[in-house]
């Protein structure tokens, strides 16, 4: 009977790795960088299919792209559809609604990547990332969406999957490098942040449970914390949407707002992506701010460092630095919430199995894919890896990871409804405000004065 137990219980874990968004993910993302480097190491890449929009002036410039490049954009929609839908239908999507649906997501990107490549872009603020937020929210709050295109708004699956594609283009050793100094400050602010929403709820009288997880919601990975901690502590069913309701309004609020005061200020790309990485609330609300703002350097005056850096810093300190709570933070709650708060429905113990469960798998892809990239890069000298290894490798693998940053991007918007934020009342609004103020403001002072000399040199 045990044994047979046993068998049952393992083959039920074997099929998660097939029925969870962030396994796919990894497999997604692992399985794109494993066919980069099987061609990269033939002499050949992926370059060809991994396509971009290039910079362009005149719209005679830009048709005689989309005419020279028609054949690559449809074999790339073809890959993306072809790896997505795989696993959308392993999750029980139905592919004849999501295959429609992600050709006009396709679409839709493909012509904010070309206007996000035109010469004047940078002059209006015309990023890819917040143009296609900016348009997701009018067709979304302005206009009537049919419902089958709701099957392609993959919004946590995109972000995911190109965290993994980030891993492949951030060697390793980078992270080891930046380890300490992300986490220390990922850590102050967490927990300035957790506290301050936490204290300001029960102040207010919110019920400890809604505090807690405002608090996490704030504190750690917006959506994705809400979502678990009020799992682990036993919110009721309505808290857990206050607080992503919450989190993603000043998560869009601050795609906008912290790119221009880092412009304003003259903050290099690296210090500037160390400050939206610990004041944003949501992954890919974040990258978007801090794409944009690499996008700035060269093409902006006063704004100096590499383009990358501010993608980079943001990543170490959001996705390594701060997301990797969500477990622990889940773990603590939960064990308070059961030995400490009244009754909240939660059953049996928490264990460190909970760490587990709740943990971000994609973080896994992300440091594998680090790690596979690091090991190829540390065979080649540094100019053969700028001059090699970079462009056949690293570049087609980028230029992926902005599609699919892209893709959630433009699902972000057409999911956000502008009303659902009436809906959690004030005092909600009031506590996790608070807690904006003080992580944007502690962000700040750690980024440009007290770790401000590391940030800066990340983006030389």
């Amino acid at each position: 009977m045990t044994s047979t137990a046993s068998i049952r219980a393992s083959r039920t874990g074997w099929r998660t790795l097939f029925l969870k968004e962030d396994w796919w993910a990894i497999w997604i993302g692992l399985g794109l960088l494993a066919a980069a480097i099987l061609l990269f190491d033939a002499g050949a890449s992926m370059k060809w299919i991994a396509v971009t929009p290039k910079k362009w002036h005149t719209i005679d410039q830009l048709l005689f792209q989309l005419q020279d490049n028609a054949g690559r954009y449809a074999l790339l929609f073809g890959l993306w559809a072809g790896v997505l839908g795989i696993a959308v239908h392993a999750l029980g999507i139905d592919l004849r609604h999501f295959l429609p649906a992600f050709l006009f997501i396709y679409g839709v990107s493909l012509l904010i990547f070309f206007l996000g490549e035109w010469d004047r872009a940078h002059d209006y603020n015309l990023e890819p990332p917040l143009v296609a937020l900016a348009l997701g929210l009018v067709i979304a709050n302005f206009g009537k969406l049919p419902a089958w295109i709701e099957s392609g708004l993959r919004v946590e699956f995109y972000i995911k999957t190109g965290i993994v594609l980030l891993g492949a283009t951030l060697p390793f050793t980078l992270i080891l490098w930046a380890g300490p100094v992300a986490i220390t400050q990922a850590t102050i602010v967490s927990l300035a942040t957790f506290g301050t929403i936490f204290w300001a709820g029960k102040k207010l009288g919110l019920d400890r449970r809604l505090a807690a997880t405002l608090g996490a919601g704030g504190a750690v990975c917006g959506v994705s914390a809400s979502i678990a901690i009020a799992g682990a502590v036993g919110a009721k069913k309505e808290h857990a949407p206050i607080s992503i309701s919450l989190v993603v309004f000043w998560a869009i609020a601050m795609i906008f707002a912290l790119p221009l005061a880092a412009r304003s200020l003259g903050l290099p790309t690296g210090v500037a992506g160390a400050w939206i990485g610990t004041s944003e609330f949501a992954d890919a609300a974040g990258l978007a701010a801090a794409q944009a703002y690499g996008g700035y350097a060269g093409n902006v005056p006063g704004v100096t460092g590499n383009p990358e850096a501010a993608v980079r810093a943001f990543t170490l300190m959001k996705v390594i630095g701060r997301d990797v709570w969500i477990g622990i933070w889940a773990l603590v709650l939960s064990v308070v919430a059961t030995t400490r708060w009244e009754q909240t429905g939660i059953q049996g113990r928490a264990g460190i199995g909970e760490i587990w469960r709740r943990f971000p798998k994609f973080v896994i892809g992300f440091l594998l894919a680090s790690l596979a990239v690091t090991a190829i890069a540390q065979s080649h000298s540094f100019a053969d890896y700028k001059n090699i290894v970079e462009p056949n490798l690293v570049a087609p693998l980028r230029n992926l990871r902005t599609w699919a940053f892209i893709f959630c991007f433009f699902s972000i918007g057409l999911t956000t409804r502008l009303s659902a934020f009436t809906r959690a009342g004030a005092k909600p609004f009031y506590a996790f405000t608070l807690g904006v103020a003080v992580n944007v403001t502690l962000g700040y002072v750690l980024s440009t004065r007290v770790f401000s000399g590391f940030w800066t040199a990340l983006g030389q």
